[in-house]
């Protein structure tokens, strides 16, 4: 059974850091892309990040291009989000999903396995 657990999330001011982390279980990341989504209230999920191992590539929104760092640790199946420069636009639930046939997407309905949610909240 494929776990996603996200955790990290918290109050931060403007132009603070965060780091997320995705503990993974059930399944292999060398067969999967995994990425980060966010959800503000009000708004529709959109993508932030995610990672093709087997391809070795990742891709950002450009909303957070050279503000959020994706990474992660395969052998140990974790995900991180490493977010520096945070706006209060920035606040959302942050999602941590994974899919064996999504590639290098960010939109939410090509992953199939999603977490709970941890939230950032980015004061001004």
């Amino acid at each position: 059974e494929v776990q996603l657990v996200e955790s990290g999330g918290g109050l931060v001011q403007a132009g603070g850091s965060l780091r997320l982390s995705c503990a993974a279980s059930g399944f292999g990341f060398d067969d999967y892309t995994i990425g980060w989504f966010r959800q503000a209230p009000g708004k529709e999920r959109e993508g932030v990040s995610c990672i093709s191992t087997s391809a070795d590539s990742t891709t950002y929104a450009d909303s957070v291009k050279g503000r959020f760092t994706i990474s992660s640790d395969n052998a140990n199946n974790m995900l991180y989000l490493q977010m520096n420069s945070l706006k209060p636009e920035d606040t959302a639930v942050y999602y941590c999903a994974a899919d064996p046939q999504a590639m290098d997407s960010l939109y939410p309905y090509e992953y199939d396995y999603w977490g709970q949610g941890t939230q950032v909240t980015v004061s001004s």
